[in-house]
């Protein structure tokens, strides 16, 4: 499918979208952040192609439930990951089929065990194959009554890539070029290299550069920037700075799932955007205590019979923090071993 024809190119600019983060944004905190203030695009937790094109019946109930989301969701984006293009065409073709809004791949997830298998930010090695994967991507959401077209672009979901800047070195003029290449309805850059990791600031100033090799190799591709991004105020301060078309966020949703509340998504209300900026950071103890009831009812509905209750534990001190006795309330939740007991005690604190 062209660019031309996507959900991507129907969305304000700048756009802001939820990064797709392993055990945190599952379906349950989506859905949660969607009924508070959903974003413009969400991102499924990346998921296994290979898991999903091998894996037995039981193993595909697990990895199924990655892929679970809601009409209220929508757009909602797919990620995937893989090495094998042939793997990576038969989960395209799932995805798909479930109903998905596009694909993205992961070229960039820095986990060693993610980049044992090529997958991931181990990719930028192999920058052949991340190509081969892509087409084969573009392959799995053709539409079986046009499987013969060899227009790849003209049919299907649309696919894009989330990567980094490089692997050990600033890699821009020689990867993203290889990316651009493939006709992305979207890129999604991490401004920095997988071996920074998180541990220097990410350099926004090679946005600029990457928008210029966008605008001459492949001018439909909408380029979103990622990394330190605290707010919505400071993604628009970055896309205005540098061009890009999007800003995705990641660690700023923890314990927050107003962060793209809706004022704060309207151009020209200045006023409210910094009303609201300071309002997220100034939530009551009741409504983050309701957040987080909210939270774990969702998860036991659409989680509990497949993920352990232990994955919930990390949203805690993001909920319970900024006010008297909240580490009280923490190191108690911290010690509960089900869903239910942890609501039970919420409630004796809301008050």
């Amino acid at each position: 499918m062209s660019p031309v024809d996507t959900f991507w190119t129907q969305l304000p600019r700048p756009f802001f979208a939820l990064a797709p983060m392993e055990d945190v944004t599952d379906a349950a905190f989506r859905r949660l952040i969607a009924r508070k203030g959903k974003p413009h695009v969400f991102f499924s937790e990346f998921t296994s192609a290979d898991g999903l094109a091998l894996a037995p019946v039981e193993g595909q109930r697990a990895l199924r439930k990655k892929l679970l989301f809601s009409a209220e969701e929508r757009p909602i984006v797919a990620q995937l990951f893989s090495a094998y293009p042939e793997r990576m065409e038969v989960a395209a073709a799932i995805v798909a089929g479930l109903g998905f809004d596009g694909i993205d791949i992961n070229m960039g997830c820095p986990d060693r065990a993610i980049e044992k298998g090529r997958c991931g930010a181990a990719m930028i090695k192999y920058p052949d194959l991340a190509r081969e994967i892509i087409r084969a991507a573009k392959r799995g959401v053709w539409r079986s009554d046009l499987h013969k077209r060899s227009d790849l672009d003209k049919i299907g979901i649309p696919i894009s890539v989330k990567t980094r800047i490089g692997y050990a070195r600033d890699e821009i003029d020689t990867w993203i070029p290889t990316l651009l290449a493939e006709n992305l309805a979207a890129l999604t850059v991490h401004l920095r290299t997988r071996n920074e990791m998180s541990d220097v600031p990410a350099n926004w100033e090679h946005m600029p550069r990457i928008v210029a090799l966008r605008d001459r190799l492949s001018p439909e591709t909408l380029i979103i920037g990622n990394g330190d991004v605290r707010d919505i105020a400071d993604a628009r301060a970055k896309a205005a700075q540098t061009g890009c078309d999007g800003v995705m966020l990641g660690r700023a949703i923890y314990g927050n799932p107003w962060l793209f509340s809706e004022q704060l998504c309207k151009p020209g209300l200045h006023n409210l955007y910094v009303q609201a900026r300071l309002a997220q950071w100034h939530r009551s103890p009741r409504e983050k205590i309701g957040a987080l009831m909210e939270h774990l009812q969702l998860f036991d509905e659409l989680m509990s019979d497949t993920t352990n209750y232990a994955v919930m534990k990390k949203h805690f001190k993001a909920y319970i923090s900024g006010w008297d006795n909240a580490k009280e309330l923490r190191m108690r939740l911290m010690e509960t071993t089900a869903i239910q007991e942890a609501i039970d005690l919420l409630y004796t604190f809301d008050t």
